[in-house]
């Protein structure tokens, strides 16, 4: 109801009367505490012209200073004055904004929220997550954040679905329903416009900053361990562990002796650039250009990955003659869309990385992917232990990490408590290059 509507205008301007502007403020937050009931009282201070004024509404003397006023009295007295109209339309024609009925209104956001919450897990349960253990501390974890109770219940439905979407398309690569979900297994690499579209209709679906890019990868680092990622920095690195490549420019996989046997003229400048003795920075978009069909070694061949580049580095002064790849660190995308072709067309790839933690956890979702072990065992680290100069002994720190390809090197690495890396294994493994 608008400002004066349904009311005299005398009738108006009698009840408008700012003396009695704290009458209908106290009114208004009664009724809307009480469902727009006129009952109970309401406890407000008037001057003398307010009391005035209240007296004539109410047929009784009022006083000036505190008085209580009993709504069902104002109510039955409004519908019987000139304004012939209640207590709620009057307050709402005085003031000139609608009453809420705050109940009425928290009842509706429970039942949004529930609704909301009922469509996130049917979305998780559609992508076959139901049971995975990380679901209630992901749940929890946006509860806590407000995520989709500040989205609203139009907004917040849609990305429960979309985030369902494409949690299902990335159980194809990596299976977020495993009670230790490591890195990406066989399978393709999305690029992230190219899972938008399909999980949400848009290319920009996902794109940094979007609710449905913040679901998922809550949901994933529920999953997999790790913090919410609060900068670009560690979202892109996030996306990365789930196969889903950001920039398909930037992030690259560093190669020595790579002789695609193919007639292509990508193949024919790759074995040119080994022949030079250069390494080469592939990309995800090289990758990509190169053609899926397109083998990067003839199969069979035996494709050694290392960690540190420092291991690259001296390969390429040593010209060795093996193929090395190296991954820098965690594998970006090119890395593992690298490591999975080469796995799928029948070669031997062989993964060594550092001797600490961090190292560890690198190497289990690398031979996860299919690479075997290289110099892995808890044989060869006790071997670079007892090579280490006292001088050149680092403490292992950080928490262990599981070494399923040989449990044994999990415990031999607690006890011994020396971390190991790759630069100080160059001899051993350039060895097996030759």
């Amino acid at each position: 109801m608008t400002a004066g509507n349904g009311l005299p205008p005398k009738t108006r301007e009698y009840l408008a009367h700012p003396s009695l502007t704290p009458l209908w403020a106290a009114v208004r937050s009664r009724l809307e505490k009480n469902r727009l009931a006129a009952s109970g009282t309401v406890s407000l201070i008037v001057d003398d012209t307010g009391a005035d004024l209240l007296s004539g509404m109410m047929a009784t003397p009022v006083s000036a200073g505190v008085v209580r006023v009993r709504l069902d009295r104002l109510d039955a007295r409004l519908r019987d004055s000139a304004a012939q109209l209640g207590l709620s339309a009057v307050v709402e024609a005085v003031t000139g904004t609608p009453l809420r009925d705050r109940a009425a209104a928290r009842e509706q956001s429970e039942v949004s929220r529930a609704s909301v919450w009922a469509r996130l897990d049917g979305a998780i349960a559609r992508a076959g997550l139901a049971c995975a253990p990380w679901v209630p501390k992901f749940t929890d974890g946006v509860r806590q954040a407000g995520l989709l109770t500040r989205a609203g219940e139009e907004t917040a439905n849609r990305c429960a679905d979309r985030t369902g979407a494409v949690l299902t398309a990335l159980g194809t690569r990596t299976d977020l329903s495993a009670p230790d979900p490591g890195s990406p297994g066989p399978g393709p690499v999305w690029e992230l416009a190219e899972l938008a579209s399909r999980c949400t209709g848009t290319a920009h679906g996902l794109d940094d900053g979007t609710l449905t890019s913040a679901l998922v990868l809550r949901a994933a680092a529920a999953a997999l361990g790790e913090p919410v990622p609060d900068r670009a920095a560690t979202r892109r690195a996030l996306w990365e562990r789930l196969g889903v490549v950001t920039d398909v420019l930037s992030g690259t996989v560093l190669a020595w002796g790579l002789r695609p046997p193919g007639i292509g003229p990508w193949s024919q400048m790759m074995r040119t650039r080994a022949d030079l003795g250069l390494v080469t920075h592939l990309n995800v978009y090289e990758l990509g250009a190169a053609g899926p069909s397109a083998l990067l070694a003839s199969p069979g061949t035996v494709v050694s990955v290392c960690e540190n580049p420092q291991v690259m580095q001296a390969a390429a002064r040593a010209a060795v003659p093996g193929v090395l790849l190296c991954l820098s660190g965690n594998p970006a995308s090119a890395g593992l869309l690298a490591l999975n072709r080469l796995i799928a067309d029948g070669n031997v790839v062989r993964y060594h990385g550092d001797f600490d933690w961090p190292g560890v956890a690198i190497a289990g979702r690398v031979l996860a992917s299919g690479a075997t072990p290289w110099r892995l065992s808890a044989g060869d680290y006790e071997a670079a232990v007892s090579s280490l100069p006292a001088d050149e002994m680092l403490s292992l720190e950080g928490k262990s990490v599981p070494t399923p390809w040989d449990p044994a090197l999990a415990v031999v690495m607690d006890r011994q408590g020396v971390a190991v890396h790759e630069e100080s294994l160059l001899r051993q493994l350039l060895s097996d290059l030759v």
